[in-house]
């Protein structure tokens, strides 16, 4: 009999994240006999940019994929409107191929999966990745003062405990994470219920050993970046959560005996707003490089750093955070250097001696000495902690828990 598995997504596969985050996982577990019918939220522009993409890899892995498209205004309303569509589509396949189980990634696919649970009996698995009603609140996305924010801040922090007691599995990014539900009123008993799945890295290709000497030597001189100049680097999108400011003030105050030190942003940001921030806290605009990559072309770009960083602000929510960045960063062998109070991430470097952890009330102050970095442990760690094989392993056993006993 096939095992139909109905993936919700409220993320684009067509964005970096779909690519990295979501289907590398749904390709390992094909392989374990499972169908998989993924549906997707995508924004129309990358649609457009990366839909033949997406298409060809569900394909060759023989992925059943639904993109539907993101509703962003009105407010709120475009998001009842979006779970009224996910529910249609939800309906028209659980009638077509009877479904043995939904994977919900995140809240709003949640509440299709308890849905189905309650009227359907269809169990589903609650990826909650991360406190998503509190990463509104402390994102400043949802204030409380406004009384229908506090009604939906309310109503989700209602489902979110209907959401752990009444899923069939549930999956944490950090170890924290669990430890901190663990602690919420009537939900001690969910120890076993609860995995740890961290946002993992295929290592096979954030590898070192992968990269082309020519290439990157290539990459240099069009970035016109020496090879013996000091390159502190970030990846990714600046957000909510990353402090840029208090990025480029460490990056200003720990260069300062450096010859011709860089601070290289590879990122979709627009470059003139990081520019001009560092020139608010008086960095020299030849100091500053922002340029973008493509995903597959990170491990190369990542290859420039001496040094990487990453600030995020320490909110109660981000107890539940696993950067992706981190175990790219540690799979291709780059020194880290982050804030404490963020899910495991510190906890994970100090254990693999991947860089340095910077203390939450020394951020505005703190002076490197000595970075205490082992390049082998620290690949090691990310294989170990990060792999993808043990990511895929982790939700097979979850998925044969549920849909085989």
């Amino acid at each position: 009999m096939d095992k139909h598995i109905l993936y919700l997504s409220y993320d684009g596969m067509t964005d970096p994240l779909g690519q990295s985050q979501v289907l590398p996982y749904i390709i390992g577990l094909t392989k374990a006999g499972y169908s998989f019918h993924l549906v997707s939220f995508e924004k129309p522009d990358r649609y457009h940019q990366n839909r033949t993409t997406i298409e060809a890899i569900c394909k060759e892995h023989n992925i059943d994929w639904h993109p539907l498209k993101y509703t962003k205004r009105p407010p709120l309303l475009s998001t009842v409107w979006d779970v009224f569509k996910m529910k249609k589509v939800t309906k028209e396949l659980h009638k077509k191929y009877t479904l043995s189980l939904i994977h919900c990634r995140s809240y709003i696919s949640a509440l299709i999966g308890l849905s189905f649970k309650r009227n359907y009996k269809v169990p589903f698995l609650f990826d909650m990745r991360g406190f998503w009603a509190d990463e509104r609140v402390d994102g400043g996305l949802w204030n409380l003062k406004n009384p229908i924010y506090k009604k939906v801040y309310q109503y989700f922090k209602r489902k979110e405990v209907q959401f752990f007691k009444e899923s069939d599995h549930v999956i944490s990014l950090t170890s924290n994470g669990k430890k901190e539900i663990l602690t919420w009123k009537g939900l001690g008993f969910l120890e076993d219920k609860i995995s740890v799945i961290p946002c993992c890295v295929d290592t096979n290709k954030f590898n070192p050993a992968l990269i082309d000497a020519e290439e990157l030597d290539n990459l240099r001189q069009k970035l016109n970046i020496k090879s013996n100049q000091y390159v502190l680097g970030y990846v990714g999108s600046i957000g909510t959560w990353y402090m840029l400011d208090e990025m480029l003030t460490f990056f200003k105050r720990n260069t300062e005996s450096k010859l011709n030190p860089l601070f290289l942003f590879i990122s979709k940001e627009d470059p003139q707003y990081i520019i001009n921030r560092a020139k608010s806290i008086g960095l020299d605009e030849k100091s500053i490089l922002v340029t973008s990559a493509m995903h597959h072309e990170v491990p190369l770009f990542m290859s420039l750093f001496t040094c990487s960083i990453f600030f995020i602000l320490p909110a109660y929510s981000k107890k539940a955070s696993s950067p992706t960045k981190q175990g790219e960063l540690m799979s291709m062998g780059i020194p880290l250097i982050c804030n404490d109070g963020v899910g495991d991430t510190g906890d994970i470097v100090r254990k693999y001696n991947a860089g340095c952890v910077v203390p939450v009330n020394s951020i505005h102050d703190f002076i490197i000495e000595d970075i205490e970095f082992d390049r082998k442990n620290t690949m090691l760690g990310a294989k170990k902690y990060f792999g993808l094989d043990y990511g895929v392993a982790t939700f097979l056993k979850a998925y044969n828990k549920i849909v085989i006993e």
